[in-house]
């Protein structure tokens, strides 16, 4: 009984009373109460420094704004004086330079005609047309001239600005071009075709055949002619010239020589309708150039004339038409010489493409895209390296005979003649009849089998395509090309071919870009170093002067004398290292082949200005973050010359098209801000910007560099377009 009542007695003292559970409850709200007053008394206090920060930011931002709108005229007042009158005497010093070169032609006497003026070149082409019988040491010699001829008309087109040549100008620049290539080609026709009239008296004691190599440094004519007529011959190798054919055996027996004309130079590429850019908008009314220089044509052609007028630029047409579609006609050999005239007149457009800058509406991106084959190449996507390699199979005309002690030999008209080769066009029509797929099976030719050695004068960061010329589209095709093999070590090439067709070798042109990195820095006086690094190799550019010269490239085996160590203009370095297959200089519409950092043209154009400016005494890298601030913003690395390299001796600075800025953020930050850097400013041109922050030393630098160094380093920058392509 006593048990049981202590028990119940602790219970009901443990367990708190209702009175004590409400005072509980209100002091704990009490207690929340002041928490929460406390948590937002403090939200408060910190939302009013927030508010109080960003209003002093706001404020200084404001006055910083103000201050650079107040000095914006006098800083780029300041800019032009430094930049701009420097820019613009290095534009008047080139264009005395044009006008000098131009004077110094005119007063040249060494028997060369000037391309630019009609009535020397027209009177030139003329009289070399007329020439007959000359053999091909004759023909090398003169094609030197004639490919000088050629080089000066092209480097006028590029060098000379829009406001000095003139379209009409420009067009005529253009036909003259295409004729003078047309002509050298067809003179390399009639001098094969001279040599071959004599196989039998130059062939081979051993071999019965005739075997001819013959070249010049830029041009090798190598001719076989089977003269024995062996079965079992299968080919043959051009020991000098590395280069070797393996003959099918349906032409074992046939009357045939076997021709590769070796050319370094590439006259066909341009006659492709995806050489140029495709035009932003369609020319209107589109007429053929005018002018004296459209008047020229061979001696057999000039009767060819409607109502008595020349048409001009048609007759440049159809020579290029003609001569450059032999190589792949399939005509039967005893077809009279009319009859393949006509088809040749048939053939040849009326508008053809190497007529001029745009005698034709070129098409606009989406039509080009839609109607390209898949087997043709893009001249803006992929370059021809090396050369190109005329490879035909060719009618071996008659032979002297000796009969009672005269010298008697058959005369035939109509020129070189190809022979038809593969046999199907040769079987139908010798046969007159239409041979069904079916029939054909049994009786289809075997491919013709090329070796080469690639050019040591050219670098192939990847094994090199094949293509070849096909006449009839005027363009380069990857078809009727098999068995590919390349042999890298050796620089040994090997494929097949359906038949005998001009070919080239191909590389993809955008193989350094986008860059993985680039820095320019100083190097002595007036002098600078432009290195980018790309995903193939590393390349060394150094400015000097009013020249510029391939310094160094790295990890590639080829010969690189003809470009580096060079010194030269922009222009010039441009197109040699685009030949030797190191292009880091892209296309206006490179963007659609590689991916790029889109930037806004003006502030990218005023970025390259101000680091030619500024390159005497600073040193500019690519920044990671230059893809983080937008298309209207360029962030570039910079620091002072004279400094260490540390890393702490960068520098970031934002352009736009308002205003120039430090930035806070570096190359380590986490994520990129547009913050200010502390007690920095803004300014109007980075000139301005690096001003407040470097030795006066630096600054002291810039006002005596030359005006042409500049601008040197200004073209070079525009042609590499860094900070777009990295």
């Amino acid at each position: 009984m006593s048990s049981k009542g202590t028990s119940a007695s602790s219970r009901k003292k443990g367990k708190p009373s209702k009175a004590e559970k409400q005072r509980l409850q209100k002091e704990e709200e009490e207690r929340r109460q002041r928490e929460e007053e406390d948590a937002r008394f403090l939200a408060e206090q910190i939302e009013a420094a927030r508010l109080e920060k960003e209003r002093l930011e706001r404020e200084e931002l404001e006055r910083l704004e103000a201050k650079q709108r107040d000095h914006r005229e006098e800083e780029l007042g300041e800019r032009r004086a430094l930049l701009e009158e420097k820019l613009d005497a290095a534009a008047r010093w080139k264009k005395d330079l044009r006008s000098r070169a131009k004077w110094d032609r005119y007063m040249l006497c060494n028997g060369s005609p000037d391309p630019t003026v009609p009535q020397e070149i027209n009177t030139f082409m003329s009289l070399w047309s007329d020439e007959a019988e000359e053999d091909v040491e004759s023909t090398l010699s003169r094609s030197r001239l004639v490919l000088c001829l050629i080089a000066e008309l092209e480097f006028l087109l590029a060098d000379a600005p829009r406001e000095e040549l003139g379209e009409d100008e420009a067009a005529e620049y253009t036909q003259t071009t295409r004729q003078l290539q047309a002509l050298l080609q067809r003179k390399f026709d009639d001098a094969t075709e001279l040599l071959l009239k004599n196989a039998a008296a130059l062939s081979d004691i051993d071999t019965g055949n005739m075997e001819k190599v013959i070249g010049n440094e830029t041009v090798a004519l190598c001719i076989w002619a089977n003269l024995n007529k062996n079965p079992r011959f299968r080919g043959h190798h051009f020991q000098e010239e590395a280069m070797a054919f393996d003959l099918p055996k349906p032409l074992a027996l046939s009357n045939i020589a076997v021709r590769i004309l070796r050319t370094d130079y590439d006259h066909l590429s341009c006659l492709s309708r995806t050489f140029q850019p495709p035009a932003k908008e369609a020319e209107e009314n589109p007429e053929a150039p005018e002018g004296e220089a459209g008047d020229w044509r061979p001696a057999e052609e000039e009767e060819e004339e409607e109502d008595g007028k020349p048409v001009p630029g048609s007759d440049a047409a159809e020579e290029v038409k003609s001569i450059l579609s032999a190589a792949g006609d399939r005509e039967d050999i005893n077809e009279p010489d009319e009859k393949a005239a006509a088809e040749a007149e048939r053939e040849s457009p009326a508008g053809d493409p190497s007529e001029g800058r745009s005698p034709t509406p070129k098409l606009d991106e989406a039509e080009e895209e839609e109607t390209l084959e898949d087997d043709v190449l893009d001249l803006r996507q992929f370059t021809s390296l090396g050369g190109v390699y005329y490879f035909d199979v060719l009618v071996l005309p008659p032979q002297q005979k000796q009969v009672n002690g005269w010298s008697m030999v058959q005369l035939l008209t109509g020129g070189l003649q190809r022979f038809s080769y593969p046999q199907e066009s040769f079987l139908s029509s010798s046969l007159g009849v239409s041979l069904q797929e079916k029939d054909m099976e049994g009786l289809r030719s075997p491919p013709v089998g090329v070796s080469i050695k690639v050019p040591h004068n050219v670098i192939f960061f990847e094994d090199p395509q094949v293509a070849r010329w096909d006449p009839e589209s005027l363009n380069w095709k990857t078809d009727a090309i098999m068995n590919v093999t390349y042999k890298a070590e050796v620089r040994e090439l090997r494929f097949s071919m359906e038949a005998f067709s001009t070919f080239t070798l191909v590389q993809e042109s955008h193989l350094h870009m986008p860059y993985e990195s680039w820095e320019l820095h100083p190097n002595g006086s007036n002098g600078v170093t432009l290195s980018i690094a790309s995903a193939v190799t590393d390349i060394q550019i150094e400015v000097k002067d009013e020249q510029c010269r391939l310094a160094a490239v790295s990890g590639v085996d080829a010969d690189l004398t003809r470009v580096i160590g060079r010194w030269t203009t922009p222009l010039c370095l441009k197109a040699e290292m685009k030949r030797v297959g190191l292009n880091v200089f892209p296309a206006e519409d490179s963007g659609k082949y590689v991916s790029i950092n889109k930037k806004n043209e003006q502030v990218e154009t005023m970025a390259y200005q101000e680091m030619a400016l500024l390159s005497p005494s600073f040193t500019f890298a690519w920044s990671k973050w230059n893809h983080s601030c937008g298309h209207e913003q360029i962030v570039v690395k910079v620091r002072e010359a004279a400094g260490s390299c540390s890393e702490d001796d960068w520098s970031l600075y934002m352009l736009s098209p308002q205003r120039t800025q430090r930035l806070k953020v570096s190359e380590c930050s986490e994520s990129f801000s547009a913050e200010l850097y502390d007690g920095s400013e803004f300014h109007s041109s980075l000139y301005h910007m690096v001003r407040d922050h470097c030795s006066p030393e630096a600054m002291a630098r810039l006002p005596h560099s030359h005006h042409l160094f500049i601008d040197c380093v200004y073209e070079l920058l525009r042609s590499t377009r860094l900070l777009t392509f990295s």
